[in-house]
């Protein structure tokens, strides 16, 4: 079976002796003869996989001593909730920038919690740009943003200085170029896009930044409870968190996030080159905000859009229409996709230009 060229925004592309060491698992893990998926979360073998996971973030990320990494359930979704619940004083307030669909769902659950300021906002052009020279006020709790914006296709490609601690979702864009981990307070990110497959989600923080909320906490809410607990308060994603390992150490094998970055850069190089380029395309964010990871496009004539999906599902193309909210086409260029497979697309649109030009 020939593998599809596999562009979709999440569950994203795995590399395939990822999955192939996956597959091996789920029936006979570290030679006990026993499943993956059946083994105690607390036996030595899975102790060492957990282990592993966070020596490899801290390593990729350059953190050391004073920073903690945790495996959680939830989805990102929940740290939505988790980091001003952890984070925001009840006498004080948190600062969000508002780039997307993902940030105002944070700021939604932020306000829940206690008070939230938004300091900066593309809302005003449907998100179609990154906001720039915000001043992060020096008395907030935090300040939130995120890096990546799969739905609209734009990204942070700078970090803002700032007098307080900030906390980043990097769900869509986490590993996938060089990022000094020490410039954050808290990073965190859902394993499906450049991690594994769907199901965990990986902390990094700050021990120091715990304990001053002046709140009573609920235990599972806890980010102290869950380091105290070595990601193991409550039996956590297994399988997740093994296959997050596997992808983490192709990762450092093969070069680590200054190797990643340089590919990442070439794949989203020759997307947007194309979509520039053709005539029938056109390209729906501020150029200079332009992810690396979700290339977002429209079509000039959207009657040939029947047409166009005919052509790249013929040539074994998956997962590329856009976001349901925005329509269009969304080319997700995550770690794993090869650079062929944008190459297989680019021809495509190539050579629907001819035909319908």
């Amino acid at each position: 079976m020939k593998p599809a060229h596999n562009f979709s925004a999440g569950p994203g592309i795995l590399p395939a002796e990822v999955l192939q060491q996956a597959s091996e698992a789920c029936i006979n893990f570290d030679n006990l003869n026993l499943s993956l998926l059946e083994i105690s979360h607390r036996s030595k073998n899975f102790e060492a996989v957990m282990d592993e996971s966070r020596a490899l973030v801290k390593e990729l990320l350059g953190i050391g001593d004073g920073w903690q990494v945790l495996f959680l359930g939830g989805g990102a979704s929940l740290q939505f909730a988790m980091v001003p619940y952890n984070l925001l004083r009840t006498e004080g307030y948190a600062a969000y920038v508002n780039t997307g669909v993902w940030a105002n769902k944070a700021i939604k659950e932020a306000k829940t919690i206690g008070n939230t300021k938004v300091i900066a906002s593309s809302e005003d052009k449907k998100y179609t740009y990154v906001p720039k020279g915000f001043e992060i006020p020096a008395d907030a709790d935090y300040v939130h943003i995120t890096s990546n914006n799969t739905i609209y296709g734009t990204q942070m490609h700078a970090f803002p200085q700032s007098p307080v601690p900030i906390v980043c979702d990097m769900s869509s864009d986490i590993f996938s170029r060089p990022v000094d981990g020490n410039k954050f307070g808290l990073i965190y990110a859902g394993a499906q896009k450049n991690m594994g497959p769907a199901g965990a989600t990986m902390i990094a923080l700050r021990e120091d930044l715990l304990g001053k909320t002046g709140r009573k906490m609920l235990s599972m809410l806890d980010y102290a409870v869950h380091i105290k607990g070595g990601s193991m308060y409550n039996t956590p994603p297994v399988f997740s968190i093994y296959v997050s390992m596997l992808t983490l150490r192709w990762l450092k094998k093969n070069g680590g996030l200054a190797w990643i970055g340089k590919r990442n850069a070439e794949k989203s190089e020759t997307m947007y080159a194309e979509i520039d380029r053709n005539s029938l395309f056109t390209g729906t964010t501020a150029v200079e905000d332009r992810s690396q990871m979700n290339a977002t496009f429209v079509m000039t004539k959207p009657e040939l859009e029947p047409e166009f999906d005919k052509m790249w599902k013929e040539a074994g193309i998956s997962g590329l229409r856009g976001h349901r909210d925005v329509g269009g086409y969304r080319a997700s260029l995550y770690n794993a996709l090869p650079v062929e497979s944008v190459k297989v697309l680019t021809d495509v649109m190539q050579a629907f230009e001819k035909k319908f030009a």
